[in-house]
């Protein structure tokens, strides 16, 4: 079995080769292709992988590659965990939307734009060079904006089987959990556990939890009501917990608080880029030492809690055609009744090997739903300037976004979004 992953210098790697060494009696692994167009951290990060594999007694091979086609032929599963630009164009998204006061952010408002615009062709290439090298390979997108970027391979690159993740429904799964067993005494394992949620990436909102398939939510959120009414700085207002019965995502803090997150962007440096850059220079030394054959724990202040459980549970459940639930991004298909089939939606769905299907889902509440069609119409407008270097669209898309500028700057937000990638983003020279 051949995997192949985008990104492979990125410092989330070794996370990612622990998670296959877990697995590894379920999920036969022969060959992981790592590539990546930066040779430094593919040397340091690759090298760094190949020790480990051989630290747990080289279950399978590790090759380095900066070849797209090589990294692609024969493989069963493509994984993309890229970024054009690198840490510096997230740098420059952060700052492009503190510089017209607006939310300066890798997956939302402007900075999310930026990206998106950058990463659709490049995904959209490795999506082509699947269907000529590796037909029916599986496509597993991890690549932010993640919701995004598998909308432009939906309508795109439809032959291919692609799903985006993300580890945020894991990350507050576990995190409630957590909270259950610190509060309440109640010790349930992961497995026993299945979070509802819906939306898009990014934006969704949590609305059920069964425990070996009983309901537990109403409780939950009636405790979690009490402990935020209780705090002095609560996460959320109890009002608006209340009021929805629903948990929102984090970055709906973005939508919900802008004028706080907007606040805290004045404290920069270091913006979040800045401060993932310090993070990196710190491991990519550590992973550079010829001794070190395990991640260092230093790798958890980089973030993306729980991201090789989740791929590597993803992919061993196809594999082994588990029929298990994990929430991914895809489109539904009419999974959600009244909503758009054509939309790529953050949901539940049944992973087997005959493909990943959206579990049928019971929509939104007018509150959120409104959030979420703004939203998905300005994805869908940058899915078009991406694909098409369409400058029109792209003007559509930042005056859909509710975190984008007012409608008379948005031509200068737009000229200084091109002028700052202009060497990422050819088409629209």
């Amino acid at each position: 079995m051949k995997v192949a992953v985008f990104g492979g210098g990125s410092s989330y790697t070794p996370e990612l080769i622990k998670g296959f060494l877990e697995r590894i009696d379920s999920f036969p692994l022969t060959e992981l292709w790592l590539m990546d167009i930066l040779p430094e951290r593919l040397e340091i990060v690759g090298g760094f992988a190949q020790r480990i594999v051989k630290a747990h007694g080289s279950p399978f091979t590790v090759h380095l590659t900066n070849n797209q086609q090589q990294a692609i032929a024969g493989a069963d599963y493509v994984t993309t965990q890229l970024r054009v630009g690198w840490m510096n164009a997230r740098r420059e998204d952060e700052y492009l939307g503190l510089r017209h006061g607006l939310i300066g952010q890798e997956t939302t408002g402007v900075g999310g734009m930026a990206k998106a615009l950058r990463t659709i062709p490049v995904i959209l290439s490795i999506a082509n060079d699947i269907k000529r090298l590796a037909p029916g390979a599986l496509l597993v997108n991890f690549t932010n904006p993640a919701g995004l970027v598998t909308q432009a391979l939906s309508q795109y690159a439809p032959e291919v089987p692609a799903v985006g993740v993300c580890n945020s429904p894991i990350t507050t799964k576990m995190g409630i959990l957590k909270e259950l067993k610190e509060r309440h005494g109640l010790n349930v394992a992961p497995e026993r556990a299945e979070l509802d949620t819906l939306g898009l990436n990014h934006l969704t909102w949590y609305r059920g939890l069964k425990i070996d398939g009983e309901e537990v939510w109403p409780q939950y959120l009636e405790a979690y009501v009490a402990h935020l009414k209780q705090s002095s700085d609560p996460d959320w207002d109890p009002a608006l917990i209340e009021s929805l019965r629903m948990l929102p995502n984090y970055y709906l803090h973005y939508f919900y608080h802008t004028e706080k997150k907007l606040a805290q962007q004045e404290d920069w440096p270091p913006s979040r880029a800045e401060e993932v850059m310090e993070i990196e220079k710190g491991l990519l030394a550590q992973y550079a030492d010829v001794n070190l054959t395990e991640p260092p724990a230093d790798l958890m202040k980089r973030g993306g809690a729980y991201y090789s459980t989740v791929a590597t549970q993803l992919l061993n459940a196809h594999y082994n055609d588990l029929s298990e639930t994990h929430v991914v991004n895809l489109r539904h298909g009419g999974a959600v009744p009244g909503w758009p089939e054509e939309w790529v939606l953050e949901m539940p769905a049944t992973v087997s090997k005959s493909g990943i299907t959206p579990n049928p889902a019971e929509p939104l509440p007018l509150a959120c739903f409104g959030l979420v069609a703004q939203v998905k119409a300005y994805e869908m407008l940058t899915v078009e300037a991406a694909v098409h270097g369409d400058r029109n669209a792209a003007y559509q898309a930042l005056l859909a976004n509710p975190l984008g500028p007012s409608a008379d700057k948005v031509e200068a937000v737009l000229d200084d979004l091109l002028k700052t990638h202009k060497a990422y983003l050819p088409q629209f020279s």
